[in-house]
């Protein structure tokens, strides 16, 4: 049985620099010197994915999304 992880996929077109994510899950989020949204590459581990659907679910225009990573483990 294998452990699918998650990473988190920006829409940089849908996204407005307001910074809630970088609040919400600074572990992989960082803020450009503009305020947008800088996202650490590596997987989401389980623990912190909780944190990463929140981030997600805060983003006032939907463009933060976490999805399974499509890469084999």
């Amino acid at each position: 049985m294998s452990h699918s992880s998650h990473k988190l996929r920006l829409n940089p077109i849908a996204c407005e620099a307001h910074g809630m994510c970088a609040e919400l899950f600074p572990e992989r989020i960082s803020l450009d010197e503009w305020g947008y949204p800088v996202i650490a590459g590596e997987p989401i581990s389980p623990s912190l994915l909780s944190h990463a659907r929140r981030a997600a679910q805060a983003c006032p225009t939907f463009a933060l999304l976490v999805e399974k990573d499509k890469a084999p483990a």
